[in-house]
């Protein structure tokens, strides 16, 4: 039971463990982080994952010589825009059913509520805003699956929103890792991580607190 509990800890957690990762699977580290990425745009139930902190992680790790930035770039991309491609099948067969029902075991319809208010203010242009906004970013293609929106559109704005995000976090990270004090002191990464890795949730609180007072 304590190496699952430390397993799923790992795995929600792979921004701050990427270095032990990256030691004990070598070039496997590339499929897992293939995975996470997709997971967490793609599966609605998993919105919890690490986003943006992980790719930062990846990028800063990549400056380091562990991980090929350019290999990097191209398998995030593709997982990214494949994620969202499958969040929204899955909206269009199985949201208008899970529409229906006031209460579902999987899903948290306040978080689908208030992705369609994020809709209602951008419109189509929800897929690209939502890919920086963590929980919104994993429930906005399942939203557009259960609307009206189609296929082509979406796809467009899909993949315009997964390459933004993979560059503007992998390359942040690639950047950050190759200012020579943060290569002298490579501990500064990790504590970038944590920080990063600490904002999503800190800012959710915030936004959920407004939210709650508007209302």
């Amino acid at each position: 039971m304590e190496h699952i509990t430390q397993f799923i800890n790992i795995f929600l957690h792979l921004d701050k463990y990427l270095s032990e990762i990256i030691q004990d699977y070598g070039q496997l580290t590339y499929i897992i982080l293939f995975i996470i990425i997709f997971c967490e745009t793609g599966l609605v139930v998993l919105p919890f994952l690490p986003g943006d902190s992980l790719l930062f992680a990846a990028g800063a790790f990549a400056a380091k010589g562990d991980l090929s930035v350019g290999i990097l770039y191209v398998i995030l991309c593709i997982a990214a825009v494949l994620g969202d491609s499958v969040n929204y099948e899955i909206g269009s067969f199985f949201g208008p059913k899970i529409a229906k029902q006031e209460k579902t075991r999987f899903l948290n319809k306040e978080h689908v509520e208030r992705t369609h208010k994020f809709y209602e203010k951008y419109g189509a242009k929800t897929i690209i805003i939502a890919r920086f906004i963590p929980i919104i970013r994993t429930f906005a293609p399942f939203v557009a699956g259960i609307g009206d929106m189609g296929y082509k559109k979406f796809l467009q704005f899909n993949v315009i929103g997964g390459v933004s995000w993979i560059s503007i976090c992998l390359f942040g990270g690639y950047w950050f890792g190759n200012i020579p004090v943060v290569k002298q002191n490579f501990t500064i990464v990790i504590l970038a991580i944590v920080i990063i890795s600490i904002m999503p949730a800190v800012v959710e609180f915030i936004r959920h607190k407004y939210y709650s007072k508007e209302s």
